[in-house]
Order: structure tokens, then sequence, then C-alpha cells
């Protein structure tokens, strides 16, 4: 067995790479420079932290977030991995111990914020230490085309430029478009990188989009079958984090929050507890979550829609990262598209930005928020959909999101389209300008909404000609009539305008038919599950059970009494591997991926007592 093999086996528990690792973890070490663009959960952070065992100097981890370079150094430290961070939450005396180990060469790996290398104290504490590696994590922030844009990110060529040596720099990240690939190795002077692509899907991860009319009910029919697993809930502001979270506690749902307006120590006592599964539901806005390490959430709903698909995808993605099954819920509504406008129109006020500048972004915004909409308005399938954005090959299904789940069929709906096309005609000769579907869809369906009263919209002849309809018929309507090129949709401001081509269904009598699915499904439901990898039939008894529940309350205890999280001692995954094939020796256990010999020596002869136990009383 080579070095590389006997270390990943030591240390990371794991007897093979996973794909693109190996071809990453080769470059690093011949000294070339190394892009890499993996899934989350598809392990990046293998890439750079394998090298560092075998590297002759330190490697700099630049990370963006004070919880991913803890919650990294924690894992780190358990598999027996020396590794520091520096940042804003250590107190002088715990930065001066950091200094006085990099001086006496204890640490393998240091994690450190882009903006700290800006700081001369900083630079002169690296001054005389050999740095083998820079390993740039979540790169995408480079980019002021990607959705974490952090101006410090610039900064890195800078830092790498005042090294006595030019160490290998490699990058990584989970989430990028063609555009921002090609700023990440432009911006961050990457010398013929290695580029290795394994893909942006994730195959553990449900997708699914729900359109309730009350979306606190709808949560609450998705939360009720959940209360054993640990989920994120994002909002887009922080007034709806404060009111969601309030109204699950009073509801009995272990739920605190995380925004940007809370103390500093209330935001670190809160995602701690949500680390430590104290609280099994965090609330949060998207301040929270990137670098996140918490392995087994199980599932990510989105209450409001957020603004960009990478932004969505990145999010979501924090669910599953433990390779078990996982569901991601986006609940939308109109509503979300108009607060979407409203953030973006009120943001891009950097004033280092030229009006050119602002504009590009703003229009730049307007369209991935477009993208956005699409597929929460998908008919086809959700998976399918985000792959394409990201510009990789798919099949036509995945049978494992809500649209491939129960597909769409087609129904005859031209009386209906010529009564929406028809009250656009009315509301715009009103008016003399087109308004958007929401208000379109309460004339129709005869609200007394004050707006339609305020625009003396109530008397026209289109007004109540479709009530009693279901709103979900009428947002398919809509969205069939876009698709086939009768009605489009403005991007800054939403309003929905006739095409030429609406004559023909409103004049010629054109048939139109729209995609519909099972009614059932306008409600909201638990998702349907992928289809589980085959077990063999013991792991599907009560026995098997028994055994993972028991191993859980081991794993609990080990957890409690090493001060970590329980994902930081062994993943879900990890455990149900250990239940199924039951190891009652040291070589045995250590063949369990996630278990490295130095796990086995600290914890493996409790695990073996309580397989052993289990065995002799079934």
């Amino acid at each position: 067995m080579d070095k590389k093999h006997e270390l990943l086996e030591r240390y990371f528990g794991y007897s093979s790479f996973r794909e693109g690792q190996e071809q990453v973890v080769d470059a690093i070490l011949s000294g070339r420079d190394a892009f890499a663009i993996m899934p989350t959960g598809g392990g990046k952070s293998l890439c750079f932290q394998l090298p560092a065992l075998m590297l002759p100097g330190l490697t700099v981890v630049i990370s963006p977030l004070i919880s991913l370079m803890k919650d990294q150094v924690m894992a780190l430290r358990a598999m027996g991995i020396q590794a520091a961070f520096i940042n804003s939450s250590l107190t002088t005396e715990e930065y001066r111990a950091v200094c006085a180990g990099l001086r006496d060469k204890m640490y393998r790996l240091l994690y450190v914020a882009p903006e700290r290398l800006e700081l001369e104290g900083f630079l002169s504490v690296l001054s005389g230490i050999d740095i083998s590696l820079v390993a740039v994590d979540e790169a995408h922030c480079i980019s002021q085309w990607g959705q974490d844009f952090r101006p410090s990110y610039l900064k890195i060529p800078d830092f790498i430029s005042r090294l006595r040596v030019r160490p290998p720099v490699a990058a990584f990240t989970a989430t990028a478009t063609e555009k921002v690939r090609s700023d990440v190795e432009r911006l961050l002077s990457l010398r013929s990188p290695l580029r290795v692509t394994t893909g942006f899907d994730r195959p553990n991860l449900y997708f699914e989009v729900i359109h309730p009319d009350n979306k606190f009910e709808a949560l609450l029919k998705l939360l009720s079958p959940r209360r054993q697993k640990s989920g994120i809930i994002y909002c887009s502001t922080r007034k709806t984090v404060e009111t969601l979270c309030e109204k699950l506690v009073l509801q009995g749902f272990p739920a605190t929050r995380y925004h940007a307006g809370l103390e500093d120590s209330e935001r670190r006592q809160n995602q701690e507890d949500f680390i430590y599964d104290r609280r099994t539901v965090m609330v949060a806005t998207n301040a929270f979550g990137m670098g996140i390490d918490k392995s087994n959430v199980g599932y990510v709903i989105h209450y409001n829609m957020p603004k960009t698909l990478e932004e969505y995808y990145q999010e979501a993605g924090r669910a599953g990262r433990d390779g078990e099954r996982a569901d991601c819920v986006l609940l939308y509504n109109l509503n979300d598209v108009r607060i979407a406008r409203i953030l973006i129109s009120n943001s891009n006020e950097n004033p280092e930005l030229s009006d050119e500048e602002r504009r590009e972004l703003i229009a730049r915004d307007y369209e991935r928020l477009e993208r956005m909409i699409g597929y929460c308005e998908a008919r086809t399938c959700y998976r399918g959909y985000i792959l394409e954005y990201f510009g990789q090959p798919h099949g036509d299904t995945c049978h494992s999101c809500g649209n491939c789940s129960v597909p769409y069929s087609r129904r005859e709906a031209t009386r209906e389209a010529q009564m929406v096309l028809s009250c656009m005609v009315r509301v715009h000769e009103r008016l003399g300008y087109y308004v958007g579907q929401g208000l379109i869809t309460r004339i129709l369906l005869g609200s007394r909404d004050k707006r339609i009263r305020q625009l003396g919209l109530e008397d026209l002849s289109t007004y109540g000609l479709m009530r009693g309809q279901d709103k979900a018929f009428l947002r398919l309507l809509f969205a069939g009539l876009e698709d086939q090129g009768y009605i489009v949709k403005s991007s800054e401001h939403g309003a929905v305008s006739l095409t030429s081509a609406a004559k023909d269904v409103l004049f010629r009598g054109k048939r139109v038919e729209i995609p519909v699915r099972d009614p059932s499904l306008l409600e909201p439901k638990a998702p349907k599950k992928p289809v589980p990898a085959p077990m063999d039939p013991e792991d599907m008894d009560d026995d098997f059970n028994e055994l993972l529940s028991a191993l859980k309350m081991l794993r609990m205890r080990f957890a409690r009494a090493e001060g970590v999280p329980l994902y930081i001692v062994f993943t879900n995954a990890t455990l149900t591997e250990l239940a199924r094939r039951r190891p009652e020796t040291m070589e045995e256990l250590q063949s369990i991926p996630g278990i490295g010999s130095v796990k086995a020596q600290r914890f493996g002869q409790e695990l073996i007592s309580v397989i052993r136990a289990h065995r002799k009383n079934p």
C-alpha cells in the first residue's frame, strides 16, 4: 500500500478515493495548481487535508467563515491530525498559543479568513514558516458573478506573491457557472491547473417545490413527520426569521434562529445549539450555513424563494452531507418574487462600483432571478433543471424529485386561457399599463383587495369571471401561457403583457393545453423518497433498528465525553454500516467507511462490545 492510501485509511477511514479526489491529490503532491468542482459532500476537504499530511511544510486553508474553520479543525483533531485556526473568535492567549505552535511546527493545517491575509501581523507570523500549499475553499467567492462575492478574496494573489516561495495553489467550490469558473482561474492567477469537475448532482437529495396558499400550515405539515431530524428553514428577511421561529416554538418544535441582526454571542450560542443537536430546527437567513459541516441535516426547507439558483442549490445542499437521503423543499408564491425584486433593487450599493457596473450587476441579478423563478414553476425534472443551469448533461427524468415522482399530464384550457388574456386586455385598456400576475389573478377570482378598489378594477367585465377556480390551476395556466409564447413577463417589474400570438387564442379560437399534476399534490405533504439501495433482509427488521439505536446512544456518550457534536464522532452513514455489517474485530471495524485507526483505537472496543452483546441478546 502506498503512502497516500495508507494515510487515507489510517486517518479518514476509507479504503479508496472518491471520484476525482486522487487526481487532485496527485497534482498537489507533484507541485501543480488544481481547481476542483465537486458537489457538497463529495469530499473536497480531503483533497487538501491528505496532501497536508505528506507535504513537508504548512498548508494554509483560506476559508470564508469562522464556523467552517472551527468545524473542520474539530473534525481533524478528532482524527488525530494537528490543525488550528486563526480568527477573531480567539482570545489573545489562544492566538499566542497558535502562533507558538506554528513556530514549533506543531500544525499540518492552518485555517484563516481571507481578511486575515492583509494584516501585517499575520504576515510576520508566517514569515519564518515554510508553506507547502495554499488551499482556497469556497473559491467562487472571488467572482462578483458568484452568489457569495467577497472582495477580500481578491487579495489572495497578493498574499501568495509575498511568500518566499510560491507553493501550489488549489481552489475548491461546489457551485460555479462557466463565467465564475473562468473568474476563479484568472483572479487567483492559477498556473496551468489540473481541472477536475466531478459534477453538480447530489443523488441522495429529493427536490420538491410546493405552492401553498398558507405557507405556515404547509410548513407544519412538512415538519410534523420530521421531528426526529435536524433541519434548516431559510427565510429571506430577518423579520420572517423572528416571527417564524417564535411560532414554531409555540407549536412545540425545538427551534432556534440565526441572522445578522443578532448579537454575536447569541448567534454563536444558537449555532452551537443546532450543531450539538440541542435544538434541531434552525430558522435562518442566508447569513447562516456557508461551510457548516454538520452532516446529519435531514432536510432544508426554503420558506421563501432565494434570488438565484446558485444560492438555492448551495443552501439546499447543506442537507444530506453524510450521504443519507434528505429532502429539499421550497415553498413558493408570487410574493416571493416581489420580495426578491425589492432586494435586488436595493442591492449593489457599493460606492466603488461605477453607474455602468451597477446597472450591469442589477441586470445580471434580474436575469438570474428569472432562472430561479423558472425552477419554481418548472413542469419538468427539478434535478435536470439545476444540472442544466450548471452546464451538466442529464437525463429527462431522475425518478426522485417532485415532478418526476408524479409527472404532469395535459389538460385542455382554451376557455380559461381566453378569460385570462381578456382580463389582461381590459386592465391595460383601463390603466394604460400592464400589471402583475397576482393582481390579474385576484381580479379574476373576484377579490375585495384594497388595490383593486383603489384602481377601480372591480367593475371590469372580467372581474370575478373565474370565481371559485383553484389558485394553483391559475398559476399553471399563467405558466403554460408564458411557455407557449402568449404572454411575456418583465424580469424587472414582473408585469405580464400579451404578445401578438395571443390574438390567435382570443379571436381565432386556437386550442390551448396546459400541463397539470395530480390534484392531491396541490396540498403540501412529505415528499416521496428516492428508491433506496438494496439492503439485506436483516437490515430492515427490528433487530437492525435496535442495534442502530444502541450505537446512536453510544455515539452520544462519546460525543458528550469529547465535547464535540455527534457527527464529528461518527456520521449516521457510518453507524448504519456498523449496524448492517456488525464487525467484531478491530480489523473488521476499520473496514467500515469513516472509521480510521485513530477512531478505532479510541472507540473500537466499546463499539465491538455493544455489537457482540446485541448478537448474544437479539
